[in-house]
């Protein structure tokens, strides 16, 4: 890596061009510089990789602490080339809720690792084999509806937080009031703000809520006088602290999903690629990306933390800042790390209220949906096509009615799943596949 470099070049490092950057790649900030650059893609990250765990029963300090050291490990992997940060997958939060409801924690965790197991796995045959298989395996008729899918599902919890007082269970119109208001202040930072503020909305949403519920008397600051500063996270660390559970059933639960999180990731690939004037599917090649991301989730899954997958609100502030430097990315992961370590933090977000959260996973989990609808429109897909049709059809009803395969007592698939095995085996079996796909491929160069 280069050493410290402030001044704006190409991508190329060849003078300025239409991608003109503050600090490339391999540039190393000044400390003065280099501190607030990295908190910024702290905050960015922050307020959804937190709520991931809150609402899995997962602690918030071990996803930052999984979140960070899965993103220096992807650095590691991917040779210092990808600018990507790695927090916490919207994708797993009702398959880890199910799992650990039939397996406990360790058994959840387990199956996690299985889910970045599909990533290495995937990896191997893109290195050998190319992509193509990839392409045809994934196409946008299937993720598309499956996308849906994972945010209506999650619909009726959002709903549930915001509107229920969790001491009693019962509804409270103090608690959708403070919802209500944590969702209003997170519409308007997202669409009034500019610059890397417009980028944090969530995060400001959650502490206008917060400071909402504070005022009418809806937080118990105990806990956070009682904790020491500085904290040793509450890691799971299967065969080691917890039993190491083999549950085929959480298995089966979580580790298919990890398919919709490969096709999110080659999305914020391409994105990164553009906004950087580099093509990251070659160089370092996409084997590289998808190794680091597998990884990355099969050793904070082992921690206790919920599978990562990359955060387009980090490309985001790439995009923003024009600051590419993966020592500023780095720098994030490390404020992450330090982060989980203090007690106080974490005592502090275990007193967010539940309906703080759930005025911001309402539109979060709206917004999950709609990016699955948003792949449809942009691939120009054809619903006057029976095909289509059928298929579309069959995930979402599967999907957001609740579909589950259980045979015995150890063998269960959970709804997002089979939605998406079921969407796969459609897609393979229907005919009029390839005309389909000449129409609709997920990875077109206009997806960047």
């Amino acid at each position: 890596m280069t050493a410290e470099t402030p001044a704006p070049k190409g991508a190329a490092g060849q003078g300025p061009s239409e991608h003109d950057f503050i600090y490339d790649i391999h540039d190393r900030p000044r400390a003065a510089a280099w501190l607030p650059l990295s908190a910024q893609h702290l905050f960015a990250m922050f307020g959804a990789t937190i709520l991931v765990p809150f609402l899995t029963g997962l602690h918030p300090s071990v996803a930052l602490v999984s979140s960070g050291i899965g993103t220096l490990l992807y650095i590691a992997l991917t040779k210092a080339q990808i600018p990507a940060y790695l927090g916490s997958s919207f994708a797993f939060i009702t398959p880890i809720i199910v799992a650990t409801q039939l397996a406990g924690v360790s058994g959840a965790m387990v199956g996690a690792m299985t889910a970045g197991l599909v990533f290495v796995v995937v990896a191997f045959f893109i290195r050998t084999s190319g992509i193509d298989w990839l392409m045809r395996l994934l196409p946008p008729i299937v993720i598309g509806p499956v996308i849906m899918c994972i945010g209506l599902s999650l619909a009726p919890v959002a709903v549930k937080m915001a509107m229920n007082d969790p001491a009693t269970g019962a509804y409270s119109l103090v608690h959708l009031g403070v919802a209500l208001f944590t969702l209003v202040i997170t519409i308007a930072c997202n669409m009034y703000f500019k610059g890397v503020l417009a980028l944090v909305p969530v995060l400001f949403g959650i502490v206008s809520g917060y400071v909402a519920a504070l005022v009418l008397g809806l937080v118990n600051f105990s806990t956070v006088l009682a904790a020491p500063l500085f904290a040793m996270p509450d890691f799971v660390l299967p065969g080691i602290n917890q039993p190491f559970t083999v549950s085929l059933s959480a298995i089966l639960i979580i580790a298919p999903v990890a398919l919709v999180t490969i096709t999110e990731h080659l999305g914020h690939q391409m994105v990164l690629s553009k906004v950087t004037g580099r093509d990251f599917l070659r160089k370092p090649g996409l084997h590289r990306s998808l190794l680091g991301d597998g990884l990355g989730t099969m050793l904070g899954a082992f921690l206790g933390g919920p599978p990562l997958t990359t955060y387009g609100e980090n490309i985001g502030v790439i995009a923003i800042t024009r600051v590419l430097s993966v020592w500023v990315v780095g720098g994030a992961a490390v404020l992450a790390v330090l982060f989980g370590f203090l007690g106080s933090v974490s005592a502090l977000i275990q007193t967010i209220p539940t309906a703080v959260m759930g005025g911001v996973s309402m539109l979060l989990f709206g917004v999950i949906a709609s990016s699955g609808l948003r792949m449809m429109v942009d691939r120009h897909l054809d619903f006057g096509r029976k095909r289509n049709l059928i298929i579309a059809s069959v995930i979402l009803v599967i999907g957001i009615g609740g579909v589950e395969l259980t045979v015995g007592e150890s063998f269960k698939i959970s709804n997002i799943a089979l939605a998406t095995l079921v969407g796969l085996l459609l897609n393979l079996l229907l005919p009029g596949r390839d005309a389909a796909e000449k129409g609709g491929s997920l990875f077109q160069k206009t997806e960047a």
